[in-house]
Parts: structure tokens; C-alpha cells; sequence
């Protein structure tokens, strides 16, 4: 996979917005201002991606191309590796589990204004 895959998969997605809020390297994507993945953009080989704490662990265990999220909570954040053999298919369904998961913790009047984007 490549940054712009990722990139334009990640923006299909309603209410997602992209931005450089650490530094000029570190793209983020966010719902409704809050963070489900980042990726770096000049080294494009993995990616942050939130995760359920439970979930994170069958992951971590099953897949060598997953560790605990680089500088970010271990318990709810995964660092996914793209250089290896994980298909796309599977990056993406993980990345709508992330997107998923930071929906379902906005505030409901968030939720119904996301639900109202076209």
C-alpha cells in the first residue's frame, strides 16, 4: 500500500478531515476533530490506527506486522506495519474499526451532525 491508497481511503469516510498538527511529516486523519490514524508521509511504512484494548491483543498475537502503537496509548492504539503482508483489504477494515470506535465515543449531538453529512 501506498500513502496516497491509504490517504484516499481514509478521506472517503464522512466528517474525516486531514492535517500536520505534530510536525511536517506526520499526517493525521480525524473525525470530527478527533484522531483515528496517522501515518508518516516521507517514510510510509506503517500506521497508527485505534484499536478496541481486547482486539488489540488478538491482533498483536496473530499478526508480526502489528505492535503496540509507536508514541501513542499501547492499550488502545496499534502500529501497523504496510511493508509487509497484510493485504489492503485488511488495513482498510482496520482503519474503519479506528474510524468506527472514535465515532462511537463522540457526543451524540457530534454523532447525529456526523450522521447529517453528505
Amino acid at each position: 500500500m501506498d500513502i496516497e491508497t491509504f490517504r484516499n481511503y481514509c478521506l472517503t469516510k464522512k466528517g474525516v478531515t486531514e492535517s500536520f498538527p505534530f510536525d511536517s511529516e506526520t499526517l493525521v486523519f480525524k473525525v470530527m476533530d478527533k484522531m483515528f490514524a496517522l501515518a508518516d508521509v516521507d517514510n510510509f511504512e506503517s500506521i497508527n490506527l485505534k484499536c478496541d484494548p481486547e482486539r488489540s491483543m488478538e491482533l498483536r498475537e496473530k499478526y508480526a506486522e502489528v505492535a503496540p502503537g509507536y508514541h501513542m496509548n499501547k492499550r488502545h492504539w496499534n502500529t501497523v506495519s504496510v511493508r509487509g503482508i497484510l493485504p489492503d483489504q485488511l488495513i482498510f477494515k482496520w482503519t474503519d474499526h479506528s474510524y468506527a470506535l472514535v465515532v462511537k465515543g463522540l457526543p451524540k449531538k457530534q454523532q447525529q451532525e456526523l450522521e447529517g453529512i453528505e
